[in-house]
């Protein structure tokens, strides 16, 4: 009985021994086994490469709402300082009627639900406008703007009718904690106060609001500038909402075709996350009747309380489509191939198995001591007959061999030292090579993460340049105020694309190409104290500026502007305490020379010697030490110089000197 179990294992060896076998194994398993491994492998870290960009688009079009959002607090307060400050206002204070119409006209022109003065005493129809901080603070002299949220009783007292408005019915909506509440009948605001005298001397506030219950213009306006057209793939679709507590108040989310999902409410898992931890939500989720790659961050009133949320997100479906499809194709291009593979790879192994199997019986008796064993092949031009012949004549070597060994047994220790005498060699030179490998490999890995980094910025720089234009389009003519600031923020993000150039320059230099230009070094200084004016003023320190030549220079704008703010931060470091900055741009022999002084606490001989090295420098974790390494090489390209003289506990001066390119 025991017989057939004992002859089982032996089968097993003989079968996976043979040559036969073995090379069915060798030619099945990359086509059956790795293959479908490495695809499998591969796809799983494309899915969830996608599934992060998605996590990271979503949060990026959060940013966008919430900026929007943030902005409109601030005009809101902005707009309502400008009317407490306005003349008009101040000449209808003494008349009640008059007061009363103007303000009537500045809230239907600004869009806002009530409008009205207080001196913060009086409770109106048991609404106290100083129990809320932003009405205080405008009474303490400064304009604030908040969301809030107000009763029904509140709402009625400050406007008749907005109560009503505001109320919502609740949808019953899955997954959302159980509630017994039928209507939501409470409003967020945008609360607004602003500090305006009060004709018998008192100081007061002008108070307004917007209700966002039902304020689809806003929603609507923040869901086209986060989704615009071809910003998302066909078949998809962006939302966005603003919540009241874990109510949809305003959204473009669909219950119907024209049906919006007022009243719905948010998932349980996403209100503890979001209210209750105050974490911002970054993962997809159920909304309303589908998934969604979606975005919560919870929302403060002016008391510091979480009372809502906003939530921008996007339809999960095509791109879990897209992968679908993209796995299924695959997979059926790898069945397909190996439909068509297998067979081919079969018949090439059935013109294998036969010679090397008379081949493995004619070494059975050689490795068993019979050296006259040969294979002594047919007529066949084959490769693996000619491995077989070939075989026969290193068995007749081997006989011959075996005999000189034996001879040549006594030199092999020599030969041997010999031997390893040559591997330390070339060990050492296997050592140096491997070193500059590495070293190439690392310099290699710096111009990749350089490339990396300089592409990531353009992102910012889109979303700074956007931004831009809506605070733009929202001022219309209140923008020209601030003109001189809007101009100075494009010239930077201009420069941030020139620095982005030149570190992709570094990067791939065969892929970008720099250009000077003549500029004028006086201008350029100027505009640079218009850009660290704020550091200069923050640290108290003073300027002298003597501007002299009018000479031009070939050499970027942006290069020479980075050199000389980076020379004026510099000296502002060396002056913590205050003291002198003087700017001197003059005429000298066939050039120009730009000189930065600073009354701070000088450079020792020791540091001035390692100043302009790459990587060197005195600020501790404050500072990269490029800064100086970097100027120095800019000036060193457009044909000039920089060079420092300093006394320690009296100043430094950096001297440049470039060559002029208008004629003599």
């Amino acid at each position: 009985m025991d017989a057939p179990s004992e002859r089982g294992p032996g089968v097993l060896v003989r079968l996976f021994g043979s040559v036969r076998i073995r090379l069915l194994v060798i030619a099945l398993l990359p086509m059956l086994v790795l293959l479908p491994l490495l695809l499998g492998g591969t796809t799983l870290r494309w899915t969830g490469r996608i599934d992060d960009l998605l996590i990271t688009k979503v949060n990026g079009d959060l940013t966008i709402a919430d900026q929007y959002l943030k902005r409109l607090l601030e005009n809101s307060g902005e707009r309502l300082d400008a009317i407490a400050n306005s003349v008009a206002l101040r000449a209808a204070m003494e008349t009640p009627q008059a007061r009363a119409a103007l303000l009537e006209a500045e809230r239907e022109k600004l869009g806002l639900d009530f409008l009205y003065l207080t001196d913060g005493t009086a409770a109106q129809d048991g609404f106290g406008p100083s129990d809320w901080p932003v009405v205080r603070s405008a009474l303490q002299g400064q304009w604030r703007s908040a969301v809030d949220i107000l009763t029904p009783a509140q709402m009625d007292a400050l406007a008749p009718g907005m109560a009503e408005q505001a109320a919502i019915r609740l949808v019953e909506t899955r997954a959302a904690v159980p509630t017994d509440r039928a209507v939501e009948d409470r409003g967020m605001i945008i609360h607004s106060a602003a500090p305006i005298p009060l004709p018998d001397g008192r100081p007061g506030a002008l108070v307004g609001g917007m209700l966002l219950n039902r304020n689809l213009d806003f929603i609507d306006t923040i869901n086209a500038l986060v989704y615009r057209d071809q910003s998302l793939p066909e078949g998809s679709q962006g939302t966005a909402t603003l919540f009241l507590e874990d109510v949809r108040v305003s959204t473009n989310v669909r219950l119907f075709e024209n049906v919006r999902a007022l009243g719905t409410r948010v998932s349980a898992e996403v209100r503890a996350r979001v209210l209750s931890e105050g974490q911002t939500w970054l993962d997809r989720a159920f909304v309303v009747n589908d998934w969604y790659i979606s975005a919560y961050e919870p929302i403060l009133d002016s008391r510091g309380t979480r009372v809502g949320m906003l939530y921008v997100g996007f339809l999960e479906t095509p791109f879990q489509a897209a992968k679908t499809n993209t796995i299924v194709i695959l997979a059926a291009l790898f069945v397909l191939i190996a439909i068509l593979s297998v067979p081919i790879f079969l018949r090439w192994a059935g013109h294998i198995f036969g010679p090397l199997e008379r081949m493995t019986q004619t070494i059975a008796p050689v490795e068993a001591g019979d050296l006259n064993a040969r294979n002594r092949p047919t007529a066949d031009t084959g490769e693996i007959a000619q491995v077989a012949a070939h075989l026969d004549d290193l068995l007749d070597q081997i006989q011959e061999r075996d005999r000189q060994l034996r001879e040549w047994g006594e030199s092999l220790e020599h030969k041997v030292e010999a031997r390893t005498r040559d591997l330390r060699d070339a060990n050492r030179k296997l050592e140096k090579t491997t070193e500059r490998l590495i070293m190439s490999e690392k310099l290699a890995a710096v111009g990749e993460i350089t490339a990396s980094v300089a592409h990531e910025i353009n992102n910012p720089i889109a979303v700074i340049q956007g931004n831009l234009e809506v605070a733009r389009a929202t001022l219309r003519h209140e923008a020209d105020a601030v003109k001189t600031e809007f101009d100075l923020i494009d010239d930077q993000v201009y420069r941030i694309s020139a620095i982005v150039s030149k570190l992709l320059q570094f990067a791939k230099p065969e892929e970008y190409s720099g250009a000077s230009s003549t500029i004028q070094p006086a201008e350029v200084a100027r505009d640079c104290l218009v850009l660290t004016r704020h550091q200069i003023e923050a640290a108290g320190v003073t300027v002298k500026l003597h501007l002299k030549s009018t000479r031009t220079v070939l050499m970027a704008r942006t290069e020479l502007q980075q050199v000389i703010v980076n020379l004026i931060l510099n000296a502002v470091h060396a002056m913590a305490g205050g003291g002198t900055l003087t700017i001197r741009v003059f005429d000298e022999g066939d050039g120009v020379a730009i000189h930065v002084e600073d009354t701070g606490h000088g450079i020792t001989p020791e540091v001035r010697k390692r100043i302009f090295d790459p990587f060197y420098t005195t600020k501790q974790a404050e500072g990269t030490g490029l800064g100086l390494s970097i100027s120095q090489t800019l000036i060193t390209r457009a044909g000039g110089q920089l060079s420092v003289t300093s006394t320690p506990d009296e100043g430094s001066c950096f001297r440049i000197h470039l060559p002029r390119t208008d004629p003599v």
